[in-house]
């Protein structure tokens, strides 16, 4: 939006001019956050603090407040402009959209990568995972040595309920090739919607749980 332009002449009689017409685009904006905020989101029907007994492994539950309600899974209006089908991260609000026809999208708390860890751009899911391994990359390894026990060599950690990646995890790729970024579960129910991992996007074990069901291989992933 282009800045107000100054008023012609000189003199205390442009001022209120300006500060008036500030005033009435303070109070549009207003309106609109409003309208967004109305229209918000619609909760599912998701018992975050039951535990998952009938998985591979144990899922714990979440327990209750843990999770903001913001950050917990609900349809919105969609705020992308993408096709149905395309997942988008948005890093900054710490969302992640589904989208979905009709002009909807399901949203999911996320967590995301601490400054110096972040990346955008568009990818697709190459590959898909229950309960994956966890293999530390050897950048990983050299900031925390411990880490090397779970190295290439050791064969990585294998899936289980104490497995970073957690239930799910969604490789993303690039030009047919792994960038080792990953959309993933987590047992760390307190870390959505905070700067906390190395790159990837971490969801609730039941949040990924979901979305690995509605999207499929090939799917298009956008970072923002």
């Amino acid at each position: 939006m282009p800045r107000d332009r100054p008023e012609r002449g000189t003199g205390p009689t442009a001022r209120p001019a300006v500060a008036n017409r500030r005033s009435a685009l303070a109070m549009l904006l207003s309106v609109a956050v409003g309208g967004c905020a109305s229209d918000g989101g619609e909760l599912m029907d998701v018992d975050y603090a039951r535990p998952l007994f009938d998985e591979a492994h144990f899922v714990p539950g979440v327990p209750s407040g843990t999770v903001p309600k913001k950050f917990r899974r609900q349809t919105v209006a969609d705020p992308t402009g993408e096709p149905a089908g395309t997942v988008v991260v948005d890093t900054g609000a710490r969302f992640l959209y589904l989208v979905q026809p009709g002009g909807r999208a399901i949203r999911y708390g996320i967590g995301i990568g601490r400054d110096g860890f972040r990346w955008k751009g568009r990818a697709t899911v190459g590959a898909k995972r229950e309960w994956p391994a966890w293999t530390p990359p050897p950048e990983m390894i050299a900031r925390d040595p411990r880490l090397g026990a779970f190295g290439g060599a050791a064969g990585g950690m294998q899936g289980g309920t104490d497995n970073p990646l957690g239930a799910r995890a969604l490789y993303l790729h690039q030009d047919g090739r792994d960038t080792l970024y990953r959309i993933h579960g987590t047992t760390d129910a307190g870390s959505i919607g905070s700067d906390v991992t190395s790159g990837c996007v971490r969801m609730l074990n039941l949040d990924v749980i979901d979305l690995y069901g509605r999207v499929p291989r090939g799917a298009t992933v956008v970072v923002i």
